[in-house]
């Protein structure tokens, strides 16, 4: 077993960016991540369209030479602090690397990157059902979002736009 090693993203690199495709589908592909693979699309355009958007980068982590995982942000706006703030959009260590630490070396890393950007925090959503993450994050500082007792805590929703 090879030294983990964890390093920003650079969709210029093709090792980074067919780490960045491989990972995603892998990820996607896992009951976390919804149980289907990325479609042909995504596959073909995502590394070129997340290049395109200053306000996204990555993260990636190695064994060795095998990418084994990687995490996705995307910098929004906080109107209150008038500040940046990131979004943590995709955590993803395959299976067979889970338990090791990885996704909190590259979550720091992450944390880091949104610093250097100015952001005021960094915000996450999260499947209930998905115990060891919830732990790793509460772990590392994340909690549940709410103003006080009277409004309660925020629900993370969507709507598809097709």
């Amino acid at each position: 077993m090879s030294a983990v090693t964890v390093v920003r993203a650079d969709c210029a690199n093709p090792v980074h960016a067919a780490a960045l495709v491989d990972l995603l589908d892998a990820y996607a592909s896992d009951p976390a991540g919804g149980g289907e693979g990325l479609s042909a699309f995504a596959k073909q355009h995502l590394v070129r369209e997340l290049a395109a958007r200053p306000q996204a980068y990555s993260v990636l982590a190695f064994d060795g030479e095998q990418p084994v995982g990687l995490v996705n942000c995307i910098e929004g706006f906080s109107t209150f602090a008038c500040k940046p703030l990131v979004n943590v959009h995709d955590v993803a260590v395959l299976a067979s690397h889970r338990g090791r630490g990885i996704a909190e070396q590259m979550l720091a890393l992450a944390e880091a990157m949104a610093v250097e950007r100015g952001a005021v925090k960094m915000t996450l959503e999260v499947l209930s059902g998905n115990h060891p993450a919830v732990r790793l994050y509460e772990r590392i500082g994340f909690a549940g979002y709410e103003l006080g007792q009277v409004m309660g805590t925020a629900n993370f929703m969507q709507k598809w736009l097709r």
